[in-house]
């Protein structure tokens, strides 16, 4: 079982989460990543350097994960393509991204796309707050008793 990351937008708080855990847990984490990042001397983090280019790490992920494994990732096309193989989603502010939520969220993105293409300034996201950082590190928790218990 693996934890799949989108390494290269992953806020380095969340990976700090994540390092920790697959040392506790013993879960493979691996980043996916277009650059060289330091990862812990571990044999349960390790990462996946793929070439640049566009979207060239998501379809990395699509291509290696399993059902019922995890992904972190914001990228809302990669989250409905991962939860189509039956994946895990979590973003890094802790949401879980659901068959049940995903279209009105692949909705919204679209929208904000368009807005962006015709000019809108739109802003980007907040910075990660700590009560974001709690409720990932609470739902990856989460995820982990339930892999535990399946194991």
């Amino acid at each position: 079982m693996t934890i799949w990351v989108d390494a290269d937008a992953c806020p380095a708080p969340i990976k700090e989460i994540l390092f920790r855990a697959a040392s506790r847990t013993k879960v493979q984490v691996t980043l996916v990543a277009n650059h060289y990042m330091k990862t812990p001397a571990t044999k349960f983090v390790n990462l996946l350097q793929v070439s640049s280019g566009f979207d060239v790490a998501d379809d990395e992920i699509v291509q290696r994960c399993k059902s019922g494994e995890l992904v972190i990732t914001s990228d809302i096309p990669l989250a409905d393509m991962v939860i189509d193989k039956g994946c895990t989603v979590l973003s890094a502010r802790g949401e879980r991204l659901t068959k049940e939520n995903i279209k009105s969220r692949l909705n919204i993105r679209d929208f904000m796309d368009t807005l962006r293409s015709s000019g809108v300034q739109t802003g980007g996201p907040a910075a990660l707050s700590q009560s974001e950082k709690q409720e990932f590190a609470n739902q990856l928790d989460r995820w982990l008793s339930q892999y535990s218990v399946g194991n």
